[in-house]
């Protein structure tokens, strides 16, 4: 059997769920909604994924805002 819970990738993405679905809490909304609108922009890997070394120090609460903030001035760009 192999275990997966030690590795960068496993903790990454057990990061951007937690992160996904916070998020939706905050704005209301459901995960899967949460997950799509990220996706549409790119968060997932552009913020969650590739700063994951910085944003995961924080506090969920901090990241929350942070995603939720950054999530919606790219839409508004849209």
């Amino acid at each position: 059997m192999t275990t997966y819970v030690n590795t960068d990738a496993y903790r990454k993405i057990h990061f951007a769920v937690m992160a996904i679905e916070s998020g939706a809490k905050k704005m209301d909304i459901p995960a899967s909604q949460m997950l799509m609108r990220l996706n549409k922009v790119g968060l997932i890997h552009k913020r969650l994924i590739r700063h994951y070394d910085m944003l995961h120090t924080q506090s969920l609460e901090y990241v929350t805002d942070d995603i939720v903030e950054t999530l919606k001035n790219r839409e508004a760009k849209l």
